[in-house]
């Protein structure tokens, strides 16, 4: 018993070690072998923490041939949790250089963030430096995972206003966008709680589109990507979002209560708007 087990772990893996050679030259430019492997174990991780189903498989597979073809991608899903990126990753043949707000950057984690040259925002301010950064990625032939709610959905299955820094980015850049919807996840705050509770998810790959050839503004881009993913997932649309300012921060817990994230009490509309004069 204890020799077929062993053999069985052998097998993985070889099979692990072998997928991640024929990896090391797709995903990222100048990839190296244990990025592609730290890929393999994204793919695993997916399937067997969270047992993600994949839909519309065929356009990432499009959105991956752009990406092999030189093209600049952004890989645009709707936010449900902190493992979102990851079952996106999973599904794609290619891995997007993330944009991430500055304030869900974990202590201790700077290796991580490093390693996969997360492009940190800031909720706070117009952060001209991060888009700057951003748009010089995607010009130089590369994919972006960008998060247009810029929130996570709260409550759960309802969608949030889309920035128009993704419709910017995609205008300027003249990239694929690849919407993506993801459902099922673990609804748990902090949002980290995700990476770790099991679940039955789906990633659905919606058509890629291109902005470069219209006459729509950064906004109209950013409503449209909305538009989609609302028409797939059928579920409402809100214009309630969490209020950031330099001085307030009022977010939107899973019962879709205001609260005070210094404190973490809750608060009413009207205190909101009081505070943040009228925002």
């Amino acid at each position: 018993m204890i020799g077929w087990l062993a053999g069985f772990v052998v097998v993985w893996v070889l099979l692990i070690v072998l997928s991640a050679a024929g990896m090391a030259c797709r995903y990222r430019k100048g990839d190296s072998f244990h990025i592609a492997l730290i890929i393999v174990g994204i793919k695993v991780y997916a399937r067997v923490v969270h047992r993600v189903r994949f839909v519309g498989l065929e356009h990432a597979q499009r959105a991956t041939r752009a990406h092999r073809a030189g093209r600049p991608v952004i890989v645009a899903p709707n936010h449900t949790a902190g493992a979102d990126p990851l079952l996106v990753m999973a599904g794609l043949g290619f891995e997007p250089r993330w944009m991430m707000a500055s304030d869900m950057r974990a202590e201790g984690m700077e290796w991580v963030w490093e390693l996969a040259r997360i492009i940190f925002v800031d909720r706070e301010k117009n952060d001209a430096r991060s888009a700057r950064e951003a748009l010089r990625h995607l010009k130089s032939g590369e994919a972006l995972g960008v998060f247009p709610e810029g929130h996570l959905e709260r409550p759960p299955r309802v969608s949030l206003p889309f920035r128009a820094g993704v419709g910017l980015l995609a205008k300027s850049s003249k990239a694929v966008v690849l919407p993506v919807l993801i459902e099922g996840t673990p609804q748990k705050d902090p949002a980290w709680a995700s990476l770790w509770l099991p679940s039955r998810s789906t990633v659905t790959y919606l058509e890629p589109v291109e902005y470069a050839g219209t006459d729509l503004g950064a906004q109209e881009i950013a409503d449209d990507l909305r538009h989609r993913l609302v028409d797939a997932s059928g579920w409402p649309a809100t214009e309630r979002g969490p209020v950031i300012t330099p001085t307030e921060r009022f977010m939107i817990d899973l019962d879709g209560h205001y609260y005070d994230d210094r404190t973490g009490e809750r608060v009413t509309v009207d205190e909101v708007r009081a505070r943040t004069g009228g925002s």
